[in-house]
């Protein structure tokens, strides 16, 4: 028969760290990936809200002097091929992706929490249809229903959201412009067939 010590048990679960520090220390020794995950996406909020005192370049603006030019004391990570500080845009990027990010969270939990709680509450045909639904966005692919989605809706920042949580709702949006497709035709004397 084995004995348990209870006292050793709680030590090791962290019961004997008293106040904020103490346990704050204890998590991030307990769980180090965690904690370095954490300090991550700290950086990254960071950057997003603060973007403008990071930076004096603005993401935007081109200077065709100064396309691709190597990283210096003045352009940290270098420019792109429009002269444009890849630092500036890194750090002003943070700010979409964030946004993106949190974005699409809430609206497919807020939509996913209301649509889940009527099926489940209402159940009969209301279940029926929510699950056939459901059951249609995760038989198609994700990439071909994001850009039919945004094809559908237009370029713009929410509508970038949408598609984004898409699997998680059922949600379209009549749009005022068809969608046209274009078909490229080559001559036949640049198509070549395969040789057996």
């Amino acid at each position: 028969m084995s004995t348990v010590d209870f006292d050793a048990e709680l030590v090791k679960a962290g019961a004997g760290a008293h106040g904020r520090l103490a346990r704050l220390r204890y998590l991030v020794w307990r769980h180090p990936l965690g904690a370095a995950g954490a300090v991550i996406m700290g950086l990254f909020v960071f950057a997003a809200v603060f973007a403008n005192v990071l930076t004096s370049y603005d993401p935007l603006s081109t200077n065709a002097a100064l396309s691709l030019a190597p990283p210096s004391s003045d352009h940290w990570l270098g420019t792109d091929p429009f002269g444009r500080d890849v630092y500036a845009r890194i750090i002003y990027g943070a700010r979409i992706s964030l946004a993106v990010g949190i974005g699409a969270t809430m609206l497919g939990s807020g939509l996913g929490i209301i649509f889940g709680l009527a099926s489940g509450y209402l159940g009969g045909w209301v279940d029926l249809i929510v699950q056939r639904v459901m059951d249609i966005l995760q038989a198609l692919p994700l990439l071909v229903l994001a850009l039919v989605m945004a094809a559908a809706l237009g370029p713009s920042l929410q509508n970038t959201i949408i598609p984004s949580r898409s699997r998680s709702f059922p949600m379209w949006r009549a749009s005022s412009a068809p969608i046209r497709l274009r078909c490229v035709s080559y001559p036949s004397s640049r198509l070549r067939r395969p040789s057996a």
